[in-house]
């Protein structure tokens, strides 16, 4: 047995891998936005090489970013090498904006940044320090991170690394970095042969751990046997052709949105129901007059919202890999009133956790793990027709933080665009603040702005309707 050493991707990690396409790239992303604080510079621009040397001072607690993909032969499932050739000036990229910039170039740049595939020969993430914003006191950094490195929970994680509660003013000495030898790919096609006649023992022992988890382990079996069956028949059951739905293009447009966090739990309490009840409802009132700016009765048309769901355990906190599933929502797109939408939401989330919906995703992946990869991109390609857009909604931290004294004022988050959808929405609370990021496909939805001011209006409309007075969108710089 040699020493080298590798990291197996699990079905899930592979199926954001095999599910891109040269115009859907599988990278979570996102753009947050700082006080310059100690990082000005002389000349007036932002210290990039602290910046550089903050980054190099903690990438020893995230092995995965100077990992790359290997292939093994005949098989070709993916593994995580080592990267001999690590170069972090690749990774980590300086910029600016034509001073003074505004936020509608910051928009701009983030859309094309984010329009562009990573490199699969190298660590598949990107970290551009973007200065010039506004009078010079703001700058912004943009991250690219693909979807089969982590999920929007590990992402949080992630980002603490690289803040703190307090102002600390000097980056951590780095740790030597050394990797670790790579298999040739002899090595890899060996391993995979034996991993591959071991899947029945491996799949008494899966059998085994959740007997030991459950009580009932036939009423066990019964839930996930349900949960997949639904997901099954929903996938029976496409939703409709919309204008937001259709071959994506090369370029990207992306909007933001924040509102208050504390006026959004005004709502949820007057409603009595969840934040995410009240960003789905929100979502509805605003995709209802889209649709009918668009020429489209939106009582004519079944419009679903895929909405992530986090699976990952209080022990697998910090971890990388994917942990997560998703429900698909039926958005009332029909129902005219804002108390209408909201209720027929709750009922629908309601009855999606008292059926344990998303444990038929999480089922599939667990079969994915048998499946040869060509078949697993199938399904992949399959996902995305069963859904016309995302919503998924992230919690971040309530407390300001900061990067090498830097104050985080704002963090904007982006989904990756699925094949045949036009419009993602990807939601992150931050110090009272619950941020909306819109991306979507430059051609399909040319007036994004449009959508972004939908969503505004369809928030206030919803408070008003429950009796709750809401302050509107926030300034992006507090």
């Amino acid at each position: 047995m040699g020493n080298y050493r590798y990291d197996r991707l699990s079905a899930q990690d592979n199926s954001f891998l095999v599910g891109e396409t040269p115009t859907a790239h599988m990278h979570v992303s996102g753009v947050a936005m700082y006080e310059v604080g100690d990082l000005t510079t002389p000349a007036g621009g932002v210290d990039f090489q602290k910046l550089r040397a903050h980054v190099e001072g903690v990438l020893h607690k995230i092995p995965r970013y100077r990992q790359k993909l290997n292939w093994v032969p005949v098989f070709d499932n993916p593994v995580w090498v080592d990267d001999a050739d690590f170069n972090l000036d690749y990774h980590v990229r300086h910029t600016s904006l034509p001073r003074p910039g505004d936020l509608g170039q910051l928009k701009r740049l983030a859309g094309r940044i984010m329009a562009q595939p990573l490199d699969r020969e190298r660590p598949l993430w990107e970290m551009w320090v973007i200065e010039g914003l506004g009078a010079g006191d703001h700058f912004a950094i943009a991250t690219k991170v693909h979807h089969c490195m982590i999920d929007g929970i590990s992402g949080v994680d992630l980002q603490h690394l690289l803040m703190s509660l307090a102002p600390e003013k000097e980056p951590h000495e780095p740790v030597q970095y050394v990797p670790r030898p790579a298999p040739s790919a002899s090595e890899l096609f060996r391993d995979e042969l034996r991993h591959r006649l071991s899947m029945p023992l491996s799949a008494v022992r899966g059998f085994r751990a959740l007997q030991a988890e459950t009580e009932d382990l036939r009423s066990e079996i019964g839930i996930r046997a349900r949960a997949l069956g639904e997901l099954v028949t929903l996938a029976m059951d496409p939703p409709s052709d919309t204008p937001i739905n259709g071959p994506l293009g090369p370029h990207r447009r992306f909007d933001w949105l924040t509102v208050p966090l504390d006026d959004v739990k005004a709502v949820r309490r007057a409603a009595e129901c969840t934040v995410n009840d009240v960003v789905l409802a929100t979502a509805a009132g605003a995709f209802r007059e889209y649709m009918r700016l668009r020429n489209v009765d939106p009582s004519s048309i079944h419009f679903r919202a895929s909405a992530p769901v986090s699976m990952r355990r209080g022990d697998e906190k910090g971890s990388l890999g994917n942990r997560v599933s998703s429900w698909m929502v039926q958005l009332p797109l029909d129902r005219e009133t804002p108390q209408e939408r909201l209720t027929a939401i709750r009922e629908i989330t309601q009855e999606l956790k008292q059926s344990n919906s998303a444990l038929g995703v999480e089922m599939m992946m667990r079969v994915a793990e048998w499946t040869p990869p060509v078949l697993l991109s199938l399904g992949a390609q399959a996902a995305g027709s069963q859904t016309n857009t995302i919503i998924t909604n992230v919690p971040g931290p309530q407390v300001p933080l900061y990067m090498l004294g830097a104050r985080q004022v704002n963090m904007f988050p982006m989904a990756p665009l699925l094949e045949n959808m036009g419009l993602a929405i990807a939601l992150f609370s931050y110090d009272g603040r619950l941020n909306w990021g819109f991306i979507a496909d430059y051609n399909l939805v040319p007036d994004l702005e449009t959508v972004r001011g939908l969503v505004e209006r369809s928030f206030v409309e919803l408070a008003a309707a429950f009796g709750v007075e809401v302050a509107g969108a926030m300034e992006d710089f507090g």
